[in-house]
């Protein structure tokens, strides 16, 4: 039976083992998807080892940049952003070749284009992880211009407290790639001026539970467009089965 499974710590929230399972139930497929919830990058050499059914893998938080390093091959992509999140797993007799792709991109891409319009010009990217890189790039080839947002003064970012409402109307796509106001904590939410927001912004949350996250309240409530990052997550799944099958 073919394995395949996620790579994270800790994976109590992990969407990708229910999705996948059901996909391979559905389709009468021979295969199971596991999570290995490793403490530290370096087990990840225990876990190709000790499985060797394993055909590939998802890798979410904190190993998107720090798996690299054990990888043969990155697609052009995946090397571009900085980030990984699809491995896909060769094996050839004893021999193991390792392929990083990154579906991140290709499911934000697909799920925010519909909502851009030509007002859409610039945007703001709240964080500075692997999936606000991946964000980033997307947003870059779509043609907005793109600028981090950090809580600490660092390199080619800006700082939350100076974001003005005149900032958010000039950046009116804002993305938020981290994990404030994510379940359990969802009376958090990205320290924003929310009252110099209307409906030419538009809030996009990579967090999907809960399915309204304060975020998108606080933006809907000035008449932003918001969605939150389910249908991300079901594009990016569908484009990491493509990364493992491609012959």
């Amino acid at each position: 039976m073919d394995k395949y499974g996620l790579i994270g710590y800790p994976l109590g929230h992990s969407f990708s083992v229910n999705y996948f399972n059901q996909k391979f139930a559905d389709e009468g497929i021979n295969a199971k998807y596991i999570n290995f919830e490793i403490p530290t990058i370096e087990n990840l050499i225990e876990v190709i080892s000790s499985n060797p059914e394993l055909k590939g893998l998802n890798v979410t938080i904190p190993y998107k940049e720090k798996v690299i390093e054990y990888l043969d091959h990155l697609s052009p992509e995946a090397r571009a952003i900085g980030a990984v999140n699809v491995v896909r797993v060769e094996r050839d007799g004893n021999k193991v070749r390792l392929v990083g792709y990154n579906s991140d991109v290709t499911g934000f891409t697909q799920s925010i284009e519909p909502m851009l319009e030509p007002h859409h010009k610039k945007a703001l990217v709240l964080g500075t992880g692997g999936a606000a890189k991946a964000v980033c790039y997307g947003l870059r080839s779509l043609g907005l211009e793109t600028v981090c947002v950090s809580r600490y003064e660092r390199p080619h970012t800006v700082c939350y407290q100076n974001i003005t409402p005149e900032v958010v109307k000039e950046y009116n796509v804002i993305v938020n790639c981290t994990p404030v106001g994510m379940f359990p904590n969802t009376n958090e939410c990205p320290k924003l001026p929310y009252e110099g927001m209307d409906e030419r912004n538009i809030l996009y949350d990579l967090i999907y539970n809960p399915d309204e996250t304060l975020f998108m309240k606080k933006g809907a409530e000035h008449g932003a467009q918001v969605k939150n990052g389910l249908e991300m997550l079901l594009l990016q799944a569908f484009a990491s089965w493509e990364f493992w099958n491609k012959q």
